[in-house]
């Protein structure tokens, strides 16, 4: 971290504290309190940490109110219609666009690494059929550990490079397992002759007994997804993965981990929850009457995939999500399913009703992602292991960079204790 641009002042009583002001290359200064307790003897209050910056980070940026989204400074628009996945990979991993010579070593590196140790198969027997595969890919990802011993070692920069290429290797060869197994098919191993979006598709699609070929315009949508999701700065899952890392944890069981805050409907399955939305209103003539809800503050319905957190504006990748979407539903000719015509009516309104405008509810990425995937075959359970593949680099690019971070310590968050006060244990009977 640089020198301090200036100085705060805060007055607690009759005490004055000086508090550094840093300045990263754009975005909002940050104020130092990491010695506030030390020298005040309180700590601060931020529940949500929605204004706290826990760490620094050269990865990705955000600026919520223009709407962009910065990948190493380079524009996610640019990148999604531009790149694709494993080159934005490269550039999250290793800061800079690659050389035609350093991709093809990178794709190569990643090729080889897709297939999962054979004795692995037997982790998904021991699951229920039924199982949901986020719950399966939480166990598989944090199994790792005990089949490649050879890339646990932290502090071993070699180590930390293997750990990362075998996870965004492997990672959609788990999730296309977790999702055949609860599908009652058998496991279709990687194809080294496709590409990383193609390679899934035919890991999820094809059957031992019949040739599949993987259509171009499904993969490009598909890499579009994962390059959409590959990072998100500092977000509920990858603030879990730097949590769990900097507890010196291996980079598998922090993966685990950063899957398993995924789960949450708030967080990763956001377009699951979308696309259930949809199929609950069913049918375009019902939907004023959920327009009519979504407007009552008296009412809990919301609507899902509409407005985010962070962008206050729009979503830059909602755009580009569109486009592909608007390509595969013509490919497919699904244009008549009842719940997609719902969601381009609902489309149609948010982009126009006055309601929606002035609170800028645009749609967003999970809107049109879940439709996308809808469309390909994928059940709803599907949605957020895809979106925890894709993830998968942004997670192991933060946590490389923690681990290389020589002022990180380990995760400690405090409170504000509000319980009782110091209390003498009473006897039973005398209770």
């Amino acid at each position: 971290m640089a020198e301090p641009t200036r100085t705060a002042k805060l007055t607690i009583d009759d005490k004055v504290i000086d508090l550094p002001i840093y300045s990263g290359t754009i975005g909002p200064d940050v104020l130092d309190i990491r010695k506030l307790y030390a020298q005040s003897d309180m700590f601060t209050y931020d529940p949500g940490f929605t204004s706290t910056a826990a760490c620094d980070s050269a990865i990705t940026y955000i600026d919520g109110d223009k709407g962009e989204l910065l990948h190493r400074g380079y524009p996610i628009d640019q990148l999604a219609e531009k790149s694709h996945y494993l080159e934005v990979c490269y550039l999250l991993l290793y800061g800079e666009l690659p050389t035609l010579v350093q991709m093809k070593d990178f794709e190569g590196r990643i090729t080889r690494h897709t297939m999962v140790h054979e004795q692995m198969h037997n982790f998904f027997r021991g699951f229920r059929r039924d199982a949901h595969p986020m719950a399966t890919m939480v166990g598989v990802v944090g199994a790792l550990s005990a089949f490649y011993h050879d890339s646990t070692d932290i502090n071993d920069p070699w180590q930390r490079e293997v750990a990362a290429i075998r996870l965004i290797a492997k990672l959609p060869t788990i999730a296309a397992m977790a999702y055949k197994y609860s599908i009652g098919q058998p496991f279709v191993y990687p194809k080294n002759s496709l590409d990383y979006a193609a390679n899934f598709l035919h890991m999820c699609f094809a059957v031992p007994c019949e040739d599949y070929v993987v259509n171009p315009i499904l993969a490009k949508a598909m890499d579009r997804i994962m390059t959409l999701h590959a990072d998100h700065e500092q977000n509920a899952s990858t603030s879990t993965v730097r949590l769990a890392g900097s507890s010196g944890a291996n980079p598998f069981a922090c993966i685990a981990a950063g899957i398993a805050c995924l789960w949450g409907p708030a967080h990763g399955g956001a377009n699951q929850a979308c696309l259930e939305m949809l199929r609950e209103i069913g049918t375009v003539d019902r939907i004023p009457e959920y327009i009519r809800k979504a407007k009552d503050k008296d009412d809990p319905f919301r609507l899902m995939g509409f407005g985010h957190r962070v962008y206050k504006n729009f979503d830059p990748r909602a755009k580009v999500m569109k486009e592909s979407a608007d390509e595969v539903l013509g490919l497919l000719g699904v244009e008549n399913n009842p719940t997609l015509q719902v969601a381009k009516e609902l489309e149609r309104i948010a982009l126009e009703d006055d309601y929606f405008v002035s609170k800028k509810l645009y749609p967003n990425v999970d809107f049109y992602s879940g439709i996308i995937l809808d469309a390909m075959g994928f059940p709803t359970s599907m949605f957020t292991p895809i979106f925890a593949l894709s993830r998968t680099v942004g997670w192991i690019s933060q946590w490389k960079e923690m681990i290389g971070d020589p002022t990180q310590k380990i995760g400690r968050p405090r409170q504000l204790y509000t319980g009782s006060a110091f209390r003498n244990y009473v006897d039973t009977h005398h209770r």
